[in-house]
């Protein structure tokens, strides 16, 4: 600024005269025009106009004016709502510093900015803070002409050499598929590919053996089987080394992808050919069967968490920065589709009534399924090795210059571990699905004890899959334009009602069998539950990749994705263990002995204990009768949804409102 400038501004109240846009010209033609209109069009004159040498020189210069200009632009708007008010402005000192201009209209506009924003952005002082909130969540908040004009011209990076943005273009605007570029199309083709190879191992460990184990083994012994699931809970500790070693000849990821897909498609081949035996001796009482059938699953799935890592850290960059909330619908798709894969398509054609009824004529039945699951693993062990084989060949890693040593990555993933933020959002990961562990973990295991059969579990499972995948694709859009925390939250409320609805619906099995009303009833609560549990994973799954830092994306994602995994894995076991622990059952020996060829076990002659799954196969063997008189079932899945409760509205509901909340730098390391 010249000294003739700077003296005149001296002589200049702080609020310069409101520019009259009704006296122009046209307005006086259209008078329907509103005065933001006026507004806009004077700032984006301000791009038209060639800049000055002076503006050229300094960009401080640029800023000055942007401060004036948004003055300018203030009285406008209050001139309007205050036009009995005449109390001049004290005349600006010479000295008055550009710092206190500064912090004059960024308070005026975090003032103004905070109160259109219905308290989102509350717990920040400046309008910094606000400024971030709102790139967040949307475009600018349209409601105040004022909080516009101090929105824009509040940001760092404006000038009056750029142009002015469309107000009505923002994060918020959510795109179909068909709308996205088509690299990124490609690319999340491929994303939906790698996390599907994931979702086939995933849904047999999670899902299917569980099922086998359960004629064979009691809950507690399931519970035990439930650690196989665990590598995807600590995976943390060994994601630094998967972000920071590589080759740069191979790619930053596909460094990961390639070799861990290669040695999971001969670990499935390889297990394929032994897991009939191993099963067999796992639900042996009284031995380590069970722990050694544990192992083997718990390092397959060792595998899939590890190449889980690679595939999190791509796809932060494989897709654009406006499309990355797709990322978290790729995850979901994928999973979805293969856990529905390994999981409901597998269970009905390893049904033997199943087979017999859709696929085996009625004069030849068969006593096995169509699909066994050493076949099963053996033919997605060819699998995995062939698309790798097209992966290494036929997609080309972009080349990036980015390398941290592993304990640098160390260090990075304990800065995170340092943010209170994080390490409250930590916690209500933790703590978050405790609500309904026993409804995920018991209840389709308490239908098939009851009497349902496999065969009307898969039907149930497949009228669900497409509901699933459709959900989650525009439950992703959803998260583009809604507070992903707020989606979860009510999913969360949600779910907690749909674990009390299972519980009804167990409780009222037929004693005759499963009818067409009773089936409709289960689908209706199956229904329920898996929505609410993929609106919860894609909502947070959203959320985190907007947290997430690209520069160290593996590490970030993971972590994050680590802490909610294991809120969901770590009280499964104790859960099943407590369906044993609280339940009830006596059997009773027979009334008068049963004949000898209608035995499959030794008589039983005296009442003894059948709450275990082993025990319960000796008594019935045996000729007696299992009488429950307590389930363990109801009095664990009440004191879930009890915790659930107390939880939400004590703690977990406060709390995701106040990280919802937070500007995004609030999740770096440093500035």
């Amino acid at each position: 600024m010249t000294p003739s400038a700077s003296q005149s501004s001296s002589r200049t109240p702080s609020r310069p005269p409101a520019i009259d846009t009704r006296q122009s010209p046209a307005h006086r033609e259209n008078p329907s025009i509103g005065d933001d209109h006026f507004e806009l069009q004077e700032l984006r004159s301000a791009k038209t106009k060639k800049p000055s040498k002076q503006n050229k020189k300094s960009r401080s210069a640029n800023r000055r004016d942007a401060a004036n200009k948004a003055e300018n632009v203030h009285l406008l708007y209050d001139s309007s709502e205050r036009d009995t008010e005449s109390d001049p402005e004290p005349q600006m000192s010479k000295r008055t510093s550009k710092k206190d201009k500064r912090k004059s209209l960024a308070q005026q506009g975090s003032d103004d900015s905070a109160v259109e924003n219905d308290g989102h952005a509350k717990s920040s002082g400046t309008m910094n803070s606000v400024l971030e909130h709102r790139r967040r969540h949307g475009s600018i908040d349209n409601s105040s002409p004022t909080s516009q004009a101090a929105s824009l011209m509040g940001r760092s990076s404006f000038t009056l050499d750029d142009a002015v943005p469309n107000l009505g273009e923002g994060e918020g605007a959510s795109k179909g598929f068909l709308e996205l570029s088509k690299k990124d199309q490609r690319n999340f083709l491929l994303l939906v590919l790698l996390y599907f190879l994931q979702g086939i191992p995933m849904g047999l460990a999670m899902g299917s053996v569980p099922f086998l184990l359960k004629s064979v083994a009691s809950y507690s012994s399931i519970g035990v089987f439930s650690l196989a699931a665990y590598p995807y809970s600590l995976k943390l500790f060994w994601s630094p080394i998967v972000d920071a070693v590589w080759s740069p000849k191979v790619g930053r990821r596909k460094s990961w992808i390639l070799p861990i897909q290669t040695i999971s498609g001969f670990s499935m081949l390889w297990l394929g050919s032994v897991v009939n035996r191993i099963m067999k001796a796992a639900g042996e009482k009284d031995g380590n069967g069970i722990w050694d059938f544990t192992f083997w699953w718990f390092a397959l799935v060792f595998l899939c968490a590890t190449q889980d890592i690679a595939v999190d850290g791509w796809a932060l960059t494989l897709l654009s920065q406006e499309n990355l909330s797709y990322a978290s619908t790729a995850q979901t798709v994928g999973l979805t589709a293969g856990q529905f894969l390994s999981h409901t398509v597998f269970l009905a054609f390893n049904s033997v009534e199943f087979s017999n009824k859709w696929f085996r004529p009625a004069s030849a039945p068969k006593e096995f399924g169509i699909l066994n699951l050493d076949s099963y693993l053996t033919f997605w062990g060819w699998g995995y090795l062939i698309v790798t084989l097209g992966l290494a060949f036929m997609k080309r890693e972009e080349r990036t210059k980015e390398r941290e040593g592993i304990m640098e990555v160390y260090r990075i993933m304990w800065g995170i571990l340092k943010l209170k933020n994080i390490q409250m959002f930590i916690v209500v990961h933790l703590i978050a699905k405790i609500g309904f562990q026993a409804n995920d973990a018991v209840t389709s295991l308490k239908l098939l004890d009851k009497g349902f059969s496999k065969e009307d579990l898969a039907l149930t499972i497949l009228i669900d899959f497409p509901i699933e995948v459709f959900l989650g694709y525009y439950i992703g859009k959803w998260c583009q334009t809604y507070p992903a925390m707020h989606i979860w939250s009510w999913a969360f409320i949600g779910r907690l009602g749909a674990a009390g609805f299972a519980q009804f619906v167990v409780s009222i099995f037929p004693t005759g069998g499963t009818t067409t009303s009773y089936l409709l009833l289960v689908i209706c609560e199956h229904v329920m539950s898996t929505f609410m549990n993929t609106v919860m994973f894609v909502a947070v799954s959203a959320f985190h990749a907007k947290i997430s830092d690209p520069a160290i994306g593996g590490t970030y994602m993971t972590l994050l994705a680590t802490v909610s995994n294991l809120g969901g894995t770590f009280p499964r076991y104790f859960v099943l263990r407590f369906v044993d622990y609280f339940t009830i059952a006596t059997c009773e020996p027979p009334t008068s002995p049963p004949k000898a060829e209608l035995l499959k076990g030794d008589l039983i002659t005296q009442a003894f204990s059948c709450a275990l799954e082993s025990d319960k196969h000796r008594c019935l063997d045996g000729g007696g009768r299992c009488n429950v008189t307590r389930d363990g079932y109801y009095v664990t899945n009440i004191i879930c949804i009890i915790i659930g409760v107390v939880t939400f509205w004590g703690f977990i509901k406060p709390a995701v409102t106040r990280i919802q909340a937070l500007p995004l730098r609030a999740w770096r390391i440093a500035e």
